[in-house]
C-alpha cells in the first residue's frame, strides 16, 4: 500500500508537468514543497515513543529546513524576481539542513543533558559558519557561477559525509529502534546524495517544471515510505562488538570535524571567523571529552560499588566480606589489635521458604540485613551477605566481650521483630557464633574463621537463638 501511494505521488506530480504545460513550473514547486514536508510530518509521527525519537526529530527539523529552501526558490523565482537562478537564500537552506542530520549522527543515545548542550553549540556554530560561507558566494537573490560551483562542492561534501556516517552508524547499532532510524537515514542519505550529485553536475541547466524534477521527489518519498512503515522486532541485531565500540567513541568526533571542515573552507573570505570556528571545534571537543570522562569514571564507581554490593539485601557481598577480611587481618598482625569475626545464621531458614515461600524468604533476609546494620554503629565494621541465610560481621580492633556483646544484640534485634514462622516454631530466630583473635597469628585469616564457624556449630547444637564465642 505504501509502495503504491508513493508511485502515485510520483505520477501525479509527472501528469501536473505534462497535462499543464502552462502552469507546469508552479504546479511542479508545490510537489517539490510536499515532498520533503510529508516526509518531515512521516519522522515527527514516527517519533512518538520511539526510543529514538531525537534522532526522528532532528530528521524532521532536516526536512523543515529544505522544504524552506525550495519555497523560498519557488517564492524568488515566480513572484519576486522572475526568472532567477538559485537565490542564496535556498542555498543555505539546502546546506543546512544537513546539520541536525549530523547533530543526530553525533549524539549517542541517552547522553547526558551537558554533553547535548555542547553538540548543540557545535552545531549552531556550524550552521553560522555555513550562512557565512554561502553569503560568501551568494545573495539573497542571486550567485554567481563560481559561487554555484563552491556551494555544490559543499554540497557534494555534506552529502558523503552524511551518507557514510549513517551507514556506519546502522551497522554499528545493535538497538532495535535506533538501528531502524539509521538503516531509514542511510536509505535517505544514500538516495540523496546519488540524487543531488545527477541535478547538481548534470541538470544543474534544467529549469524547474519538467520530469526531471521526479528525480527530485525519489528520496524523499522513501523517506515517507520508510518513516512510515512500523518496525520490525527483527531489527535487534548483534552488531559487531568491536565496531560497535569504535563508532560509539568515535561519534563524538563528527560535530568538531564537521565544524573544522567548514571553518577550512571558508579560511581565505573569512580568516578570523575560520580560525575561531577551528578554536570552538578544539575546545568543544575538549570539553565533551572532559565530561564524557567524568561520567565514565562516575559509571565505573557505580559498577565497582554494585560489584561490591549483595543485590537482595543491599548490604556487602561475599567477595567484599573477603577482601576486607584479609586486610583487617594484615592491619591487626601489624598492629597487635584485637579483632572478631561473628557469623549469623537464620533458625529454620527451610522451613521458612517451604511453608511462606521464597517471596517470604527474602523478605525475612532483608529484615535480618537491616537488624545488622542498625546494631552495628562502627564505621569500621563490616556488615556482609556470607552465602544463603548466612550473615557475617567483620569487627576490628576490639575485645572479646565487645563482640559477645554486639552479638547478643543483633541475636535479640532479630527476635524483637517478631516475623512470624511456620509451626511449630514461633518466631524468626538467628544463632550467633563470634569469633576472637588476639592477637592475629598467621598470614591468613583462615584460623579465624574456623573458630566462628564452630561457635556457631556450637550455638546451634545447644538449641539455637542463642550466641556462643571461641577465642584462638
Amino acid at each position: 500500500m505504501l509502495g503504491f501511494l508513493a508511485i502515485a505521488f510520483l505520477v501525479c506530480h509527472a501528469l501536473a508537468v505534462l497535462l499543464f504545460p502552462h502552469q507546469a513550473r508552479l504546479l511542479s514547486y508545490l510537489f517539490l514543497i510536499a515532498a520533503p514536508l510529508l516526509a518531515g510530518l512521516a519522522c515527527m509521527r514516527r517519533s512518538r515513543g520511539d526510543s529514538a525519537a531525537s534522532g526522528w526529530i532532528a530528521l524532521a527539523l532536516g526536512m523543515l529546513l529544505w522544504t524552506v529552501g525550495m519555497a523560498s526558490n519557488m517564492l524568488m523565482e515566480l513572484i519576486l524576481v522572475h526568472g532567477t537562478p538559485t537565490p542564496g537564500v535556498s542555498m543555505f537552506c539546502y546546506v543546512l539542513y544537513g546539520v541536525p542530520l549530523t547533530y543526530a549522527m553525533a549524539t549517542p543515545a541517552k547522553e547526558a543533558w551537558p554533553v547535548r548542550i555542547i553538540d548543540g553549540l557545535l552545531a549552531l556554530s556550524i550552521g553560522y559558519l555555513f550562512f557565512v560561507h554561502t553569503f560568501s558566494y551568494a545573495t539573497l537573490n542571486n550567485a554567481s557561477d563560481e559561487g554555484v560551483a563552491r556551494l555544490r562542492l559543499m554540497f557534494d561534501i555534506e552529502n558523503v559525509f552524511i551518507a557514510v556516517f549513517a551507514l556506519v552508524r546502522w551497522v554499528a547499532t545493535s538497538d532495535g529502534d535506533r538501528r531502524a532510524f539509521f538503516r531509514t537515514l542511510s536509505a535517505f542519505a544514500v538516495a540523496y546524495l546519488l540524487t543531488a550529485g545527477y541535478i547538481n553536475h548534470f541538470q544543474a541547466d534544467t529549469d524547474y517544471g519538467s520530469t526531471i524534477d521526479l528525480v527530485i521527489d525519489l528520496p524523499f518519498v522513501l523517506l515517507l515510505v520508510l518513516a512510515i512503515r512500523p518496525s520490525r522486532g527483527s531489527d535487534n541485531v548483534d552488531a559487531p562488538r568491536k565496531l560497535s565500540h569504535i563508532v560509539r567513541a568515535g561519534s563524538p568526533l563528527m560535530m568538531p570535524v564537521t565544524l573544522l571542515i567548514v571553518s577550512v573552507l571558508i579560511l581565505r573570505t573569512h580568516p578570523t571567523l575560520s580560525m575561531a570556528g577551528m578554536i570552538i571545534a578544539m575546545l568543544g571537543y575538549g570539553v565533551r571529552s572532559v565530561l564524557t570522562q567524568v561520567r565514565t569514571l562516575e559509571e565505573q564507581d557505580q559498577l565497582n560499588e554494585l560489584s561490591r554490593m549483595d543485590p537482595l539485601t543491599g548490604i556487602a557481598n561475599r567477595r567484599h566480606f573477603d577482601e576486607t577480611l584479609i586486610r583487617d587481618w594484615s592491619h591487626a598482625r601489624r598492629h597487635a589489635e584485637g579483632m572478631a569475626l561473628l557469623l549469623i545464621d537464620i533458625d529454620y531458614f527451610k522451613p521458612l521458604n517451604d511453608g511462606f515461600g521464597h517471596p517470604t524468604g527474602d523478605a525475612y533476609l532483608r529484615g535480618v540485613a537491616t537488624a545488622l546494620t542498625e546494631c552495628v554503629t562502627r564505621g569500621s565494621d563490616l556488615v556482609a551477605r556470607y552465602g544463603g541465610e548466612e550473615f557475617a560481621v567483620l569487627l576490628p580492633a576490639t575485645t572479646m566481650e565487645g563482640a559477645k556483646m554486639l552479638g547478643e544484640a543483633i541475636r535479640t534485634a532479630v527476635a524483637q521483630r517478631r516475623l512470624p514462622m511456620p509451626p511449630p516454631h514461633e518466631y524468626l530466630s538467628v544463632s550467633v557464633g563470634v569469633g576472637y583473635a588476639t592477637p592475629p597469628i598467621g598470614p591468613q585469616p583462615d584460623a579465624l574463621i574456623a573458630a566462628t564457624d564452630a561457635a556457631l556449630y556450637d550455638a546451634k547444637h545447644d538449641g539455637r537463638n542463642r550466641v556462643r564465642c571461641r577465642q584462638l
